[in-house]
């Protein structure tokens, strides 16, 4: 399964990037995380559970970061042992771009599963495989951006302050 996509996060392209270096980002960012720990340097080690159609598996694994070029790209390559329910390996390119104040960040996103997970049908894997993507941009643009108030709820300086917050105790900079 492969897919692509855009999306614009209001952080600089050095914040996002810094960001998918950080084990506790990949682990709020990674949808079913329970623990993700190592560095950007030496890999990640990971433990997800997730629920595929019928198959609930906890999967154990690595993710890599490669072809690291600060601030503008970097290859993230994860492979993860589901027990009886088979693997799941796949990896995504990320590139950032500076635009319009903040960073274009667009991926190209490959994944393949095997083992019972592999019989579910392509239909079923394509669909959570895409999700599953979708949900970490997702996460990481928020966990950048500060959570996004409704339309029921007004916006609220604790938002930013949370980011700001969070970009200080990451960068080590106000």
């Amino acid at each position: 399964m492969q897919m692509s996509d855009t999306r614009q996060i209001a952080a600089s392209p050095a914040e996002v990037y810094a960001a998918l270096l950080t084990p506790e980002v990949l682990q709020a960012c990674v949808p079913g995380a329970q623990d993700v720990t190592g560095s950007a340097e030496e890999g990640f080690e990971a433990t997800v559970v997730q629920k595929v159609g019928p198959v609930k598996a906890t999967f154990k694994g690595a993710v890599t970061l490669s072809d690291l070029v600060p601030n503008e790209s970097l290859t993230i390559t994860g492979e993860g042992k589901g027990g009886a329910a088979g693997f799941a390996k796949g990896g995504a390119e990320v590139r950032m771009t500076a635009k319009d104040g903040g960073t274009e960040l667009s991926y190209d996103v490959e994944a393949k599963v095997g083992g019972k997970l592999a019989q579910l049908g392509s239909r079923i894997i394509d669909g959570f495989a895409k999700k599953m993507a979708e949900q970490f941009f997702s996460n990481l643009q928020n966990t950048l951006e500060g959570p996004v108030p409704t339309d029921d709820e007004p916006a609220d300086d604790d938002a930013e302050a949370e980011k700001k917050g969070w970009l200080k105790r990451l960068t080590g900079k106000a």
